[in-house]
């Protein structure tokens, strides 16, 4: 399969500033479906790190005291632990906002301040746009000596509440408050990558280029930086050891890094212009798919995005769209809740528009009913490419904040039919395609897949499931529930008067565009 048919290019990536690689061969991908299975992989991994081994992380938010296990340890007992072991432990987080805003600035200060108790340093990185935040959610384990050891994680997951859910999705017991539709625990889905391999290389230095970046880290706070200095906060990182050769291949998986870096002042050193390899990356898959496209994300709500789709379903008559998003916002309240509606309702209007026959939305519930709210970044073209990260579909992922994606070919071929779904000769892979049907089973409550593996009978399958548990809500519940947690995903136009205020401030607030002016101009990523 030509890898240049679905990955960038050097050329296409647009960012020649960076040296990192522009895919990888030779790796060894596993999914990590649910919080509480990638945490406990986590705690696995760390705790088999020795004296002179590297622990790299960079987070969204960071709770010091998230139990990774039902009897711990918690986050900070984890880093803590291993730093005190002689392992090099170096964080970057995200400055945050203030706490009285719903966000986790004390939380990620705290976290730093412990792990530097025990000999790490672990930095709040304010390196960002303004109104703009670092949503990378990555962790890099080496061993200098033993690289075929070497593992990283990387995807929707970050260290911190209401993460540590499972399959039943009874919610993480140490909870975030959200809004009050999914309860006082809320269910969370989600989704990570472990990775082994070259690859581990690249995500390697992709915290590298970030940690050894010259800005300074506390931009756009003046605030924030009197109150560091007063505490005697660490704003100069210390040197990192040498890097390690990349780890040795050891699987049949093909792995493009997509990044996302806002063109800001002053400007990355490693993306003078910024990087939007995640908007191009997508990009170029999506004009590719011809069957199927499936979507699990938390914010489907830009219409720069939608259009994508849109033009691709207009393209392809036989392509449909499968999105599963959360029923509610996580926030709600007469100020905050409108501008989170009105973008979903633009961008799922404007696909229907263009086939409204092959555009399928659906929310997650568990089987008590409570809505799931849908973290997870994941996307499946033609059961082909598929991507995990810790971007949305969404203009502020895409062009604004840091974030960061794994885009995976399998050279294995999946021998089920069909054998090739989009009939371009690719032929169905078995990575992209054993995770979305993994995803679908548990949605669906299957333990088979006959009828799953054929775009067409898959959307019939998922649509009917998700309609019968509709109607049996609207029926007042009567007989037994039907299997599947999946509903139709309604959305609603808001009336004038609030969309006079909510689309403004949803475009210029929550859904920004960190593009450089002329790149606005032209209209491209």
């Amino acid at each position: 399969m030509p890898e240049q048919d679905w990955f960038l290019s050097a050329t296409e990536r647009g960012n020649p500033d960076s040296t990192l690689p522009v895919w990888s061969d030779g790796n060894l991908v596993e999914p990590l479906i649910h919080g509480a299975t990638y945490f406990d992989r986590l705690v696995t991994e760390v705790r088999a790190l020795r004296e002179g081994d590297h622990l790299f992380f960079t987070d969204w938010r960071g709770d010091p005291d998230e139990r990774l296990r039902d009897g711990g340890p918690t986050i900070v007992e984890l880093l803590a632990d291993a730093a005190r072991r002689g392992v090099v432990v170096k964080g970057l987080i995200w400055r945050s906002h203030l706490d009285k805003l719903a966000y986790s600035e004390e939380e990620n200060r705290h976290l730093g301040d412990a792990v530097e108790a025990a000999g790490g340093e672990v930095l709040l990185d304010q390196r960002v746009r303004r109104g703009g935040s670092h949503h990378q959610k990555l962790v890099v384990l080496r061993h200098p000596g033993r690289p075929e050891r070497d593992i990283a994680f990387a995807g929707g997951i970050d260290l911190c509440h209401s993460r540590r859910d499972d399959a039943d999705h009874h919610g993480d017991p140490q909870a975030v408050t959200m809004a009050g539709a999914y309860g006082d625990n809320p269910p969370w889905h989600d989704v990570q990558l472990a990775l082994r391999g070259p690859v581990v290389g690249a995500l390697d230095l992709t915290f590298r280029e970030r940690w050894t970046d010259p800005a300074p880290l506390d931009q756009h706070g003046p605030i924030s930086t009197v109150r560091d200095r007063l505490r005697g906060a660490d704003l100069h990182p210390d040197h990192l050891p040498p890097r390690p050769p990349d780890p040795p291949p050891c699987g049949p998986h093909r792995i493009q890094v997509l990044r996302t870096y806002p063109a800001m002042r002053p400007a990355y050193t490693f993306a003078r212009r910024g990087e939007r390899s995640v908007a191009r990356g997508y990009t170029k898959a999506i004009r590719r798919a011809r069957r199927l496209i499936y979507v699990e994300d938390q914010y489907l709500w830009s219409k720069d995005v939608a259009r994508l789709f849109a033009d691709a379903l207009r393209a392809n008559p036989g392509l449909h769209l499968v999105a599963v998003v959360p029923r509610h916002p996580d926030v709600d309240g007469r100020l905050a809740l409108p501008p989170n509606q009105v973008g979903r309702e633009q961008a799922v209007e404007l696909c229907r528009a263009a086939a409204p026959d092959r555009v399928h939305v659906f929310d997650v519930e568990n089987h008590a009913g409570t809505p799931v709210y849908v973290h997870a970044k994941v996307c499946v073209i033609d059961d082909v490419w598929c991507s995990v990260g810790s971007d949305n579909f969404n203009r502020r992922s895409w062009t604004h904040d840091s974030e960061l994606s794994c885009a995976v070919l399998d050279d294995s071929r999946d021998e089920r039919v069909p054998h090739d779904p989009a009939g371009l000769g690719d032929g169905a892979r078995r990575f992209a395609r054993d995770l979305r049907l993994a995803l679908w089973r548990e949605h669906l409550d299957r333990s088979d897949d006959d009828d799953l593996l054929d775009p067409d009978s898959a959307v019939r399958a998922i649509s009917a499931a998700a309609d019968a548990l509709r109607d049996w809500h609207a029926g007042g519940r009567a007989g037994p529930r039907p299997p599947g947690r999946l509903l139709p995903h309604e959305t609603r136009r808001l009336p004038w008067h609030q969309r006079l205020w909510a689309v403004p401030t949803y475009r210029l607030v929550y859904d920004p565009d960190g593009r450089a002016w002329r790149d606005r101009r032209a209209g491209s990523w």
